[in-house]
């Protein structure tokens, strides 16, 4: 049996990241990570770009643009929604999750979800770079690992 698999480098690669500014003190932890890992894995900064929204619930059309330019391998998308008194997170999370995967499938290219959905502050905290790594630097990998795949594929 012959296995196909994706390598996880940068070099040469033009990835897109799509960062909500709610919730920005996780979120720019998040883009921090997410940077660190395009450049340590051969990647030059000036092949990553990034771009602005609202929120994380305005992430899906954002990434649904920049894959459809055709300037990137893969679009990683970056936020934090923290669960309150109601089920508007669980709606956003849900909605957004299906929505990146739903836009991967439509055109062809990677959307990575770098949300970070977390019952508590201290939750998020610890996925935008502490305890448990940094969601942003392993959303960039997977993205890496997909687009080089994709590309083995045809």
């Amino acid at each position: 049996m012959k296995e196909i698999s994706g390598n996880i480098t940068a070099a040469g690669v033009k990835i897109a990241l799509a960062a909500s500014r709610f919730n920005s003190f996780l979120v720019e932890q998040l883009a921090k990570g997410a940077k660190d890992a395009f450049v340590r894995l051969g990647g030059d900064e000036a092949d990553l770009e990034l771009v602005r929204v609202p929120g994380a619930y305005e992430l899906p059309l954002a990434a649904k643009r920049l894959a459809e330019s055709g300037r990137f391998a893969a679009v990683v998308c970056l936020g934090a929604v923290i669960q309150g008194a109601t089920a508007h997170a669980a709606l956003i999370n849900e909605t957004t999750a299906r929505a990146f995967s739903e836009i991967s499938l439509e055109t062809g290219v990677p959307v990575i979800d770098g949300v970070v959905s977390a019952e508590t502050l201290e939750q998020a905290v610890e996925r935008c770079g502490t305890k448990q790594g940094n969601k942003g630097f392993s959303a960039v990998e997977a993205a890496l690992e997909m687009a080089d795949l994709l590309k083995k594929i045809g």
